[in-house]
């Protein structure tokens, strides 16, 4: 479809060091990254900058100096750890004669190997329709001119006008499936909501070992590796917790810093599973020396998506790679847990992990009784829109007398966005 230079597994990659925090990027993430999509990386090019140059990203004279490195090493493509403009991109190819990929793109190509569901890849897809529409006029200089004929707009389109147009209709396309899909999974939801089964969601950066736990908990085989972005496609499995019964735990796709937005909006189904969890488990690799940073990237993303006020249980994962630590439970003052110390490949701490979320989802559970008169009906179809009610009945003086049950988190919201004292209603057992 485009006038490009073929991606090959020879890789020049390039990276730049910037004054401004925001803008930094980790080499040996991007060089794990490019080992994640079967690449092989012949040289590596650093810099510093205080800010990119608007031409080739990097200056002329560093821009030279990848483009002779890939003449000498004979590479095939050249891999910036940095977002590149389409116009970047486009110089940067006529200076190096070969591809060049910046780091969206490379994401984009290790989701694509990664996709094995029918919704992950129309996901991929979109997220690379929507990335590849800024790019369209690099591989169309030459097609500028109008023409007319059976089925084109107007008096006459460009062969880029064309593509684009063609390009927008299959983003609708698949839009409209992933939109069917996510009324599917709603209707899972709302199901599990109307049976009180709770949703734990595994959330972290990418290669902290979500997958290997997921497989220890639910005895399951998901596809678990030691690189990034192993697990694309989300999966669901029920666990028993004493004391709770039957809960839902899933997996979900790794996080990381600057992650794509196509991303995000290609993969907000997915993320609803996240979003509508009761409990999110948060595995960090603490062996990793970025522990932290990686943390705070999880909790960016989780802020972004609006999943930042879900209860987090930490989950401190690959302690047999650690000297002198053991599985244990980390308890805040009021007692409860909040970081657990385990290791999913050894199997070390899940009976702890299994109490700590026991306990945290009993937490989080509210219970009342209330009895709501006639002419506050509309209160009693609050709760039915929530679907909270577990059973009601009319009192002798004809008052309905509801049992409600919801996260702690929930009645809290409703106690502020409705003007009516819900406390006076409840009466005791």
């Amino acid at each position: 479809m485009f006038d490009r230079y073929e991606a090959g597994e020879q890789a020049v990659l390039v990276h730049i060091d910037f004054a401004d925090e925001n803008s930094k990027e980790d080499l040996l993430e991007l060089q794990l990254l490019v080992s994640s999509a079967g690449v092989n990386a012949i040289d590596v090019v650093t810099g510093s900058r205080q800010t990119p140059q608007a031409r080739y990203f990097v200056g002329s004279g560093k821009a030279e100096e990848i483009a002779n490195a890939v003449r000498a090493l004979q590479a095939d493509v050249v891999i910036f750890n940095h977002s590149l403009s389409p116009s970047q991109e486009r110089n940067l190819e006529q200076l190096c004669q070969c591809r060049v990929l910046d780091r969206t793109g490379l994401i984009l190509d290790i989701f694509s190997q990664r996709a094995r569901t029918h919704e992950g890849k129309l996901q991929v897809e979109l997220a690379q329709l929507r990335h590849i529409s800024t790019r369209l006029i690099r591989g169309w200089t030459h097609l500028d001119k109008q023409k007319g004929g059976i089925g084109l707009r107007g008096p006459g389109e460009s062969q880029l006008e064309t593509d684009r147009r063609l390009l927008a209709a299959r983003v609708k396309a698949i839009q409209r499936r992933l939109d069917k899909v996510q009324k599917q999974r709603e209707q899972g939801r709302r199901s599990r909501v109307r049976a009180e089964i709770p949703t734990v969601s595994l959330v972290g950066y990418t290669n902290a070992g979500k997958s290997t736990l997921f497989n220890t908990m639910t005895d399951s085989a998901v596809y678990a590796a030691d690189q990034l972005f192993a697990t694309l496609d989300p999966t669901l499995r029920k666990i028993q917790l004493q004391d709770v019964g039957a809960a839902i735990l899933a997996d979900t796709v790794g996080f990381i810093r600057h992650l794509p937005h196509d991303l995000i909006a290609a993969f907000k189904a997915t993320l609803q599973e996240t979003q509508q969890a009761n409990l999110l488990l948060h595995v960090v690799d603490y062996s990793d020396e970025q522990f932290r940073e990686n943390i705070g990237q999880v909790n960016e993303v989780l802020e972004e998506i609006k999943a930042d006020e879900i209860q987090q249980l930490v989950v401190c994962n690959k302690i047999d790679r650690m000297d002198g630590v053991n599985a244990k439970i980390d308890r805040d003052e009021s007692g409860m847990p909040i970081r657990v110390w385990i290791s999913a490949q050894q199997g070390l701490g899940i009976d702890l992990l299994l109490n700590a979320i026991t306990e945290c989802l009993s937490k989080n559970m509210v219970q009342h009784s209330l009895l709501i008169p006639p002419h506050k009906s509309n209160l009693r179809g609050v709760f039915f829109d929530m679907n909270c009610i577990a059973s009601e009945d009319y009192a002798e003086n004809g008052d309905w007398q509801v049992d409600v049950r919801m996260e702690q988190r929930d009645w809290n919201r409703l106690i502020k966005r409705i003007d009516v004292d819900l406390e006076s209603y409840i009466v005791e057992i």
